[in-house]
């Protein structure tokens, strides 16, 4: 069973070797399977790093899903299927996964402050919105380990030794719940779709994010606990005793989330063991294009 602190731990933690010797991090070597492989031998991994975009909801929805189309068609023709990797923030929207609960929201979808959309990822509601990291692995899971449980763990897994080596931060998961927690305070919220072993969605971790907007649902249904980010830590113990790895005055919102793309993007390559290839944002057509109208209208939804 593993159990996060009564409240968030911060200071110099030897975070590498701790997680690289922990009983999860030895579990996830030894259920992957080139987890004995060189650096230079890891397969390929494209990014499309657009950290420093705000993207609208319905675009990356619909490039994932065109992605993963793409993706099935190469195994289908037997062909090269190389894992995908996109990093960005959305503009403020509210999503719910397939089988999730309208009574999770708290205001009248008729009148709600932001897009809302039901998609196809597993858990219940949650928010998005710009000062939020949102990865999109679209990785073919032949290639990994054709295990869910072992894949959302892995994730999780990428954001707790993010928070560690780059922040300080002691997180860590709670038995039951997925996503990434310090202390009561979730961080990170995962929520994925796997078709034909080719997964989508991904996880949410938030950085600068204007939190005001969990109050206006129940985040991932879970009612007693609370929504945090990584900088509302960060000052939170730069205020009770001033020790912290990076120096806060001297670090705004757009470095803060600099370093935390980088962080993921690094952590990522890590644990999956996938090599990254920057592909260029000359490449991407999806923020032209004029998404699919699929929001929540009275619990039905307009094709």
């Amino acid at each position: 069973m593993i159990v996060v602190s009564a409240s968030p731990s911060f200071g110099l933690i030897p975070t590498r070797p701790a997680n690289r010797h922990s009983p999860f991090w030895r579990k996830v070597v030894s259920l992957n399977r080139v987890s004995n492989q060189r650096a230079s031998d890891w397969r390929a991994c494209e990014l499309f790093d657009l950290c420093k975009e705000v993207v609208p909801y319905g675009n990356a929805w619909d490039w994932q899903k065109e992605i993963v189309r793409e993706k099935k068609a190469l195994i289908e023709r037997n062909e090269e299927c190389p894992d995908t990797l996109i990093v960005l923030q959305h503009r403020p929207v509210y999503t719910l996964g397939a089988g999730s609960s309208v009574g999770f929201l708290n205001f009248d979808v008729n009148d709600a402050p932001f897009e809302v959309y039901r998609i196809e990822r597993g858990g219940e509601v949650t928010y998005h919105g710009p000062g939020q990291v949102v990865m999109y692995p679209i990785i073919n899971l032949r290639n990994h380990k054709m295990d869910l449980h072992w894949y959302l763990r892995t994730l999780e897994e990428v954001v707790i030794r993010v928070l560690s080596s780059t922040f300080s931060i002691q997180a860590s998961r709670i038995e039951g719940l997925t996503g990434v927690w310090a202390g009561d305070q979730k961080l990170a919220a995962i929520g994925v779709k796997v078709s034909r072993w080719i997964t989508y969605h991904g996880l949410a971790l938030n950085v600068t994010t204007d939190l005001e907007p969990f109050n206006w649902i129940v985040p991932c249904g879970i009612r007693n606990r609370k929504v945090g980010s990584i900088k509302g830590l960060l000052q939170k113990v730069q205020s009770c005793n001033g020790r912290h790895t990076i120096d806060m005055p001297q670090l705004d919102d757009l470095k803060l989330i600099d370093i935390t793309c980088k962080s993921l993007i690094r952590e990522f390559s890590e644990v999956f063991q996938l090599k990254i290839c920057h592909k260029t944002t000359s490449d991407v057509e999806f923020m032209e294009k004029k998404p699919e109208k699929a929001y929540l209208v009275e619990n039905n939804f307009l094709k």
